[in-house]
């Protein structure tokens, strides 16, 4: 059965976990992406990871995301954000945004947001593209307090937040309506050590 053709309140499965729950072996790590910046040319491929029903699961996106409105977006960025992919021969397997905090008393802060294919999840993607969002929070915009929000039931997105040094801080009951119900998110933050 194809993921979107499953019942609404089972989720997606994860990469280390089928839908019994039972332990699957880990994908090898992908080599040959390469991490780059990203433009208005690229909004058809960003729609199309966007529209993935598990990149979608893991965000807060909602389903039939139009080409036009990451045009838009991307041709009008926020003042100071990055936006990043993983491009693997042409095809877009992850996104991230690094966006700075407009207030200037939070100068200092940035949000993120991001999430990688669902043919690709588990491989490294994600991890790449948070390596190098961290590069330019830290060593170009002397960013120390990098957050995000995430799914409390995303189990792969919290352990790569918390191995590149994300402490959960809260907890939003019923943060987002998903797939028929509401869901938990926990908000976590990042905060450069000072050398």
């Amino acid at each position: 059965m194809r993921q979107e053709d499953s019942p609404p309140e089972q989720p997606p499965a994860s990469p280390e976990t089928g839908r019994s729950g039972a332990e699957k072996p880990r994908p090898p790590k992908l080599d040959g992406f390469r991490i780059r910046a990203a433009s208005p040319g690229d909004a058809e491929a960003i729609a199309n990871l966007h529209n993935l029903p598990g990149y979608r699961y893991g965000t807060l996106r909602t389903p039939y995301h139009a080409t036009e409105e990451i045009r838009r977006y991307l041709e009008s960025p926020s003042a100071g954000g990055h936006r990043l992919l993983a491009d693997l021969d042409g095809l877009v397997i992850g996104d991230i945004g690094l966006t700075p905090a407009a207030n200037p008393r939070r100068r200092h802060a940035a949000s993120i947001g991001m999430g990688v294919h669902d043919d690709f999840a588990g491989r490294g993607v994600g991890s790449a593209l948070m390596t190098a969002a961290l590069d330019i929070a830290d060593n170009w915009l002397d960013l120390s307090r990098i957050e995000l929000t995430v799914f409390a039931d995303n189990d792969s997105a919290l352990r790569l937040y918390e191995s590149k040094g994300f402490v959960r801080e809260g907890l939003f009951r019923d943060f987002a309506f998903r797939d028929g119900r509401y869901v938990d998110a926990y908000s976590m933050a990042r905060l450069k050590t000072k050398t």
